[in-house]
């Protein structure tokens, strides 16, 4: 008999340690991205002036979750998911002016994807990426991503950064951001050599900005929407990677314009792209193992 299962039978109160272990992993992703609003907008007011954004997206986030999930499973459903994707989206989607409706859609698609584009025992896209995804590349000329960078602070950067190496060690999905950032530091090297005057170290800036700081510990590492296997989700970080790496240089080559959407956000579209079909193939090969927890 095991420690915690030798107290539960006595009656004991679990540790420390056996507490932790309990707490949905969703939990510390929630709280990443409060530090993410709390650390971004003290910092750099990456919400403005205007709480607006942020209102919307929670309320349509929240009432889609509790409104679709009551629809199609009859009971009440955790808000969890509905508060990380519309924090998430208050903090990447920048629509031109005052627009409140492009954070609307976003959240509302975002949520209504877990319910709508889902096979053989969940969901195919992340809901975050799938709704910015569709926003920027249906309304690209209003709506563009968050790219201002945690300027040159070594503090903010390292703070957010163990925050979220705390977020994928909980959830056990830390080789994923491991790997993926070192599959961008590669990539970011064979771009400073296939470039003109590429240099690697602006080829390796954005990794400390928002956008890629949140994509590779939240996104990719997503457990509902990632294959399973680790020999597998490593192959999958690396190809994402890979892809994400193509739409950069398409875009430095004038193969696409630079306000287009897949270059506004090359990390996600790469996702957007890669996660679902790799996911649908898992599924449909080895249907019991993909739906494993």
């Amino acid at each position: 008999m095991t420690g915690t299962a030798a107290a539960a039978g006595l009656g004991v109160p679990a540790g420390p340690r056996s507490i932790l272990q309990r707490v949905d992993p969703r939990w510390y992703s929630a709280s990443l991205l409060t530090a993410f609003l709390a650390i971004g907008q003290w910092r750099f007011q990456i919400l403005g002036d205007d709480y607006w954004p942020w209102a919307v997206t929670l309320l349509v986030s929240i009432a889609t979750e509790l409104a679709l999930g009551w629809l199609v499973t009859g009971r009440r459903v955790s808000i969890l998911s509905a508060y990380i994707s519309g924090n998430s989206v208050a903090i990447l989607l920048k629509p031109a002016g005052a627009l409140l409706w492009p954070f609307a859609l976003c959240a509302f698609l975002s949520i209504a994807s877990k319910y709508v584009l889902a096979w053989r025992g969940g969901h195919l896209w992340n809901p975050t990426n799938f709704g910015v995804c569709f926003v920027l590349a249906a309304a690209a000329p209003v709506t563009s991503i968050l790219s201002h960078q945690w300027g040159n602070e070594l503090s903010t950067v390292a703070v957010l950064w163990c925050l979220g190496g705390i977020t994928v060690i909980r959830a056990r999905v830390w080789h994923l951001t491991l790997t993926w950032l070192a599959a961008f530091v590669a990539f970011a090297a064979l771009r400073a050599a296939l470039l003109e005057g590429g240099r690697f170290l602006s080829e390796l800036a954005p990794v400390t900005g928002p956008m890629y700081t949140m994509f590779m510990f939240f996104m990719v590492t997503d457990p509902k929407t990632i294959v399973r296997g680790k020999s597998l989700q490593v192959a999958f970080a690396v190809l994402v990677a890979g892809v994400e790496c193509v739409i950069r240089l398409l875009a430095e080559w004038d193969v696409i314009g630079v306000d287009h959407p897949l270059a506004l956000a090359p990390p996600m579209f790469a996702l957007f792209l890669v996660g679902p079909p790799a996911l649908a193939l898992q599924r449909w090969l080895a249907p019991s193992r993909a739906r494993a927890p």
